[in-house]
């Protein structure tokens, strides 16, 4: 690059307000919400707040031996940190410059709305719906829909799980991806549908014999995957899940984002971070 990441940064910073420009959903408002700057309320605090998961493995992760927060999506927390108050990834780790909140399918968008998020990182999916409320970064990384049963249950295809009966989260987009997916494969008739308040009450609810299948993003059922499960047909891709960062609607942090997102996707860093937290 031809200026360094912190100049590069500081431009996005000073921009931010201004440009508008290569958010996904982003437009431009003029309420009052919006034209309150993003950015001074965190420098003033001096930590970024940020909506996390706190149970997918390699994403957002609390390590309980530890007690510290663990993933790409958290070290992505630090670096939007970094670019927000002036300083390196580095000693934004060092420093904790992020303060963390465990979200849900359900919560991760009434916590940007009340102002208790600034950002939301946490296996968030684009969708049109979703850009019409918030803004979104460059998707960061794409997963895709899974099918988890028990390897004893006899569940080998697709077409098995007709009339079974599927755990998914609520505010989840799997559900309708998993109803397209039937039909783009020509099966008759469809699953039955539960929904769940986290990742934990679905794997339980399977394990248990409450469900017959758990189905989310393939990067969560990793998390819970062992010798006693695997996937329906995993060669069949299917509801691609892009994932971006969430911030508040036509804020100026929303641009400081994006600038960084795009960023670690041109210099490799987010490459790096998958190979490192060995992602699917």
């Amino acid at each position: 690059m031809s200026i360094s990441r912190r100049n590069f940064l500081k431009v996005s910073g000073a921009s931010a307000a201004v440009l508008g420009l290569g958010l996904v959903g982003c437009s431009g408002g003029d309420d009052d919400a919006s034209s309150a700057s993003k950015l001074e309320e965190i420098r003033e605090r001096g930590k970024l707040n940020c909506g996390v998961k706190s149970d997918v493995v390699g994403y957002g992760f609390l390590n309980t031996e530890t007690g510290e927060y663990e993933g790409l999506e958290i070290d992505l927390c630090y670096q939007i940190a970094a670019a927000v108050l002036d300083t390196t990834y580095e000693e934004a780790k060092e420093q904790q410059l992020c303060n963390f909140t465990v979200v849900t399918p359900k919560t991760r968008g009434p916590v940007i709305d009340n102002g208790q998020c600034d950002i939301v990182c946490a296996t968030y999916t684009i969708t049109e719906e979703r850009q019409k409320d918030w803004d979104f970064s460059e998707p960061y990384r794409t997963d895709y829909v899974g099918i988890m049963v028990l390897k004893n249950s006899g569940i080998t295809q697709m077409s098995d799980l007709v009339g079974k009966l599927i755990g998914v989260s609520q505010g989840s987009t799997t559900k309708e991806a998993i109803l397209a997916m039937f039909q783009e494969q020509g099966i008759e008739g469809e699953p039955e549908f539960n929904e769940y308040p986290d990742y934990p009450s679905i794997n339980s609810a399977l394990e248990s014999g409450n469900i017959d299948a758990f189905a989310m993003d393939r990067s969560t059922l990793n998390t819970y995957m062992n010798d006693q499960k695997q996937l329906v047909q995993p060669e069949i891709e299917f509801g691609a899940q892009e994932y971006g960062v969430a911030t508040y609607k036509d804020s100026d942090l929303s641009q400081v984002v994006d600038d960084t997102v795009n960023e670690l996707l041109e210099n490799g860093w987010l490459e790096q971070e998958a190979e490192d937290w060995n992602l699917l």
